[in-house]
């Protein structure tokens, strides 16, 4: 399993941050569940938002099938996952974290309202770059499969950037009455991609994801076997600690 992780995860040399020129260092990562924005950037928007950008993070579902105990229901699950996610991401720099509400984990489907959702956080937010998951990828290696929830998420978030938060007339409702401008995103980092193109070297800070990650406690406990094994996902041949995205820089 290490080799084919090795073998999908391979990128070029690690890179900084990108020049904004003179807009905002802002960045937002759009995640299906809590938890997904740690595993695929924690260590990025640790670095970056000590370089001086502001991270945001929103949660497309509610989280809510997330757990394996019969005790634990959906009505406690809920708040405790968002209480997780706020946590883990304090503690990975994020400045403010926005969870949708009405979508139940498993059950993200694509839809108008979903989209309109995601373009209203996006032009409140203005990002300079979206992080989110990859839409076109189903199997990763021989060893994952993308849950639904992810592509779906990855894909709305694409559609979001380009054209819908863009245009003045997709939902010109929240320009007329919510106050909020069309905006463009000029970069899109994807985790979770077979064809990486962007490496952010978190070596120094590695050991800090692995404890925002350890604040989602209903998913992982103490951690033990699973963290050693996520542990060993980011870490390269050279033993350096890895974060890779594909990257798409938007040219309009």
């Amino acid at each position: 399993m290490t080799s084919n992780l090795e073998e999908t995860y391979s990128a070029p040399a690690p890179e900084g941050p990108p020049d904004t020129g003179d807009r905002p260092k802002v960045a937002l990562a759009i995640a299906a569940h809590p938890d997904d924005a740690d595993f695929g950037c924690a260590g990025t928007s640790n670095l970056w938002s000590k370089q001086g950008w502001d991270f945001y993070v929103l949660v497309c579902t509610d989280g809510s099938k997330g757990t394996e105990d019969a005790e634990l229901t959906a009505d406690r699950l809920v708040p405790m996952r968002q209480a997780e996610q706020r946590a883990a991401s304090a503690a990975s720099g994020v400045k403010e974290v926005f969870f949708l509400e009405g979508y139940t984990d498993g059950e993200l489907d694509y839809s108008r309202e979903l989209l309109g959702d995601v373009v209203r956080i996006i032009r409140k937010v203005k990002p300079y770059v979206v992080f989110t998951h990859d839409p076109t990828q189903i199997f990763h290696g021989n060893s994952f499969v993308n849950h639904h929830d992810h592509r779906t998420a990855g894909l709305i978030a694409t559609d979001a950037v380009y054209p819908a938060a863009r245009d003045r007339w997709n939902f010109p409702e929240q320009i007329d009455d919510e106050g909020l401008e069309t905006h463009n995103v000029k970069e899109i980092f994807i985790w979770g991609s077979d064809k990486p193109t962007f490496t952010v070297d978190i070596t120094d800070i590695v050991e800090e994801k692995i404890q925002a990650l350890l604040l989602h406690t209903s998913q992982f406990g103490e951690g033990g076997e699973f963290m050693e094994f996520v542990r060993k996902r980011w870490k390269g041949e050279d033993g350096r600690f890895t974060e890779k995205f594909r990257r798409v820089t938007l040219v309009r």
